[in-house]
């Protein structure tokens, strides 16, 4: 197991920044994961962190020694690429044999080795067959395989299921979890979905144009957004966010459809007084009623209903203001289609000032 740190590391293609300035720690064992939308540089900090690239400025270090002019073959790091380039005349065995036979491991070695990598990935049944016998799913183990043999001290991995269907996704995810589990090797993964970032993450690194937006356990990123962009990004389904501004007279915080929250003077910063709020809200935490009088309802419209089986996917449109709201409800509610309404606790919300994006801190500079 290895440490990765990245300090003031910048990166210019044409001198056009696509990274500024990332400050970094991985510690050794982590499963990190880097997530982001596309083109927001999370590729190319891999392949940094591999040696493929050359930072234009800062400092990559592994067990605290800069690596800046080592080559990637000297890293002792493995890749696992989207693409899985195999070997296409080899069998599997050779494939994953091939990088231990270029470095003169003894036979013996090679061999168990490569069947222990295989136990590991249910490929022993296959070892004699070439790539074009496997299903996609397989040729990926088989890849990932490969990085295994060579026991790295540091695996990284670029969006390897993205070409994967869903149901072989969600197989390969446990089993990449279920590997680092057993090897406790540090795992440095790249993607853009948000599902495997929540699933396989010790810690996820959300990027934002080429900067940290925001970091912390996936617990913390979903349910403590630091920003309208974070809040936005992570979840199967994205916050619902509500626009709002303060009411002085009446003590409360005014959505554009009328719901009132409640405040007292020490819950608000005078400076913010002025400043519009959006309030972000997730789908699970939306509530339906039936109560259209109640003040801190709003009276919706169901536009239609996602049937997802464990559970329902609501997508509403309030009367008052026509703002869309996605609702998610267990599959077993009952669901009045008129005179429907919804309401939310601001406990479960977490409030942004629109100008900047910044997030309020309930109770303290609201």
């Amino acid at each position: 197991m290895s440490t990765v740190s990245l300090a003031g590391v910048s990166k210019l293609f044409d001198k056009h920044p696509v990274l500024h300035d990332i400050n970094l720690a991985i510690q050794a064992g982590e499963f990190v994961v880097i997530v982001g939308p596309s083109g927001c540089g999370k590729s190319t900090l891999l392949r940094l962190i591999a040696g493929l690239e050359q930072p234009s400025t800062g400092q990559i270090l592994i067990n605290n020694q800069c690596v800046n002019d080592q080559l990637a073959a000297d890293r002792d790091i493995a890749m696992v690429f989207q693409s899985y380039a195999l070997y296409p005349h080899m069998t599997v065995y050779k494939n994953m044999a091939y990088a231990l036979k270029m470095r003169k491991f003894p036979r013996e070695t090679i061999e168990e080795k490569v069947h222990q990598a295989a136990e590991m990935l249910q490929l022993t049944d296959h070892l004699h067959k070439k790539p074009r016998a496997l299903s996609g799913g397989q040729q990926q183990r088989v890849a990932i395989g490969r990085a295994i043999v060579r026991s790295p001290s540091v695996f990284l991995f670029d969006e390897p299921l993205s070409n994967l269907d869903a149901k072989l996704r969600t197989e390969l995810r446990y089993e990449l979890k279920r590997i680092h589990q057993q090897l406790q090797t540090t795992c440095i993964y790249v993607t853009h979905d948000q599902t495997e970032a929540m699933t396989l993450a010790t810690r996820i690194i959300l990027l934002n144009q080429g900067k940290i937006e925001q970091q912390g356990t996936p617990h913390h990123l979903y349910h403590q957004p630091s920003s309208l962009f974070s809040a936005s990004f992570m979840g199967q389904y994205p916050a619902n966010f509500i626009n709002a501004q303060w009411d002085i007279g009446s003590h409360a915080l005014r959505t554009e459809w009328g719901y009132l929250i409640p405040f007292t003077k020490d819950d608000i910063h005078e400076s913010h007084i002025d400043s519009a709020v959006i309030i972000a809200v997730r789908p699970e935490h939306i509530k339906l009623s039936s109560n259209q009088k109640n003040t801190n309802a709003a009276p919706v419209e169901i536009e239609f209903i996602e049937d997802m089986g464990s559970d329902r996917i609501l997508f509403l449109r309030t009367k008052h203001s026509g703002s869309r709201i996605v609702a998610r409800v267990a599959a077993d509610q009952p669901i009045e289609l008129e005179n429907i309404a919804i309401e939310f606790s601001i406990q479960h919300a977490n409030l942004f000032l629109k100008n900047s994006g910044r997030k309020l801190e309930h109770g303290k500079n609201l």
